[in-house]
């Protein structure tokens, strides 16, 4: 199955960009997919685009997968050995001002990659939960086996409504998939609303960084190189079904159905207030702060337990955020010409 060819799904986005690099280093054909949509300023993912390797292997083609018909032709003709899907509308706080755009992809466009995967004959359908499906527990870190039925945001609710999607698909038809609940990604090619850009572009221009909550926050940020490793070995590790599940006593991160899921972390949780520290030491800087209070839909303190995926893959995202940080400024310099 590995001379069919690899959908990576938002092509041009954060992950979808480092991803298909990832896979075109390893000798894999791709086909990446992406409509450009402005939720932030399509030329960077124009450059990103540009910033890929010319090569036969690898073919962008623009496509809403929320349009069924182009989605299940693209699938038809095409025959993927696995889809890494993971496009999306991002974004907790975007959530509460436009929820219509997290259903038209979150919801309408997964159905149409669910579909295009069942019929298209693909082996192993990996897809982007969040690390926000925790929503309300407050139990840490965060396992793969807790329930997840308390989200704080429609963003948070379309990530778990894909899982339980996904399970549906696993169940009927025999569909490996796979979960990959994200935690705080950063890194080079990062998203301008995420804290990383925000601070950085903000301390540069001597402007003030808005901490929420007076900044009393910790995250599992993740540098995107771990993240994508991961999920490169993931792709050859397709969910299979786990004979000792019990219904008697449901484990949520398996099934009998090929459906598992993973979180995507650091297992290092890091004090919003060091992660600004990081911040002045790596741009010579020093930080003005504008303190707002705790925003709807965000959580206090996320906190990757990835000892599941270790088993799985062999494999813990582990670059200390010092490093990752300092990776994201020289980039960000060269970037902004700076």
């Amino acid at each position: 199955m590995r001379d069919r060819p690899v959908l990576v799904t938002g092509a041009a986005g954060f992950i979808g960009f480092h991803t298909v690099r990832r896979l075109l280093d390893a000798g894999r054909r791709v086909v990446g997919v992406d409509t450009l949509t402005p939720y932030y300023d399509p030329a960077l993912k124009r450059a990103r685009l540009a910033a890929l390797p010319a090569s036969d292997a690898l073919r962008i083609v623009a496509l809403d997968l929320a349009d069924r018909a182009a989605t299940a032709d693209l699938f038809a003709r095409e025959r993927f050995a696995g889809v890494i899907h993971l496009a999306a509308q991002p974004g907790v706080r975007h959530s509460l001002v436009d929820p219509h755009a997290y259903v038209d992809s979150n919801l309408q466009g997964f159905i149409n990659v669910l579909e295009g995967c069942r019929h298209g004959g693909c082996g192993h359908l990996l897809y982007a939960s969040s690390s926000s499906v925790y929503g309300a527990n407050t139990r840490l870190p965060f396992r793969t086996t807790d329930t997840v039925d308390h989200p704080l945001s429609l963003y948070a609710a379309s990530k778990k409504a894909n899982e339980l999607m996904a399970h549906s698909y696993s169940h009927l038809f025999g569909l490996p998939t796979t979960g990959l609940r994200f935690f705080t990604v950063y890194g080079p090619w990062g998203r301008p609303d995420m804290a990383v850009w925000l601070f950085t572009e903000a301390i540069l221009a001597g402007r003030p960084i808005r901490l929420f909550n007076g900044g009393a926050m910790r995250r599992d940020f993740t540098y995107v190189d771990d993240v994508v490793e991961a999920v490169v070995r993931l792709l050859d590790h397709p969910a299979a079904p786990d004979p000792d599940w019990s219904g008697e006593i449901p484990d949520a991160a398996r099934s009998r159905a090929p459906w598992r899921v993973y979180n995507i972390g650091n297992n290092r949780p890091v004090a919003l207030l060091d992660l600004v520290r990081t911040l002045e030491a790596a741009l010579g800087r020093e930080v003005l702060r504008e303190d707002l209070p705790m925003q709807p839909g965000d959580a206090p303190e996320t906190y990757a337990d990835i000892d599941d995926l270790a088993r799985a893959v062999g494999f813990r995202p582990d670059t200390p955020i010092a490093e990752g940080i300092g990776r994201f400024v020289d980039w960000y310099r060269g970037y902004r010409g700076l």
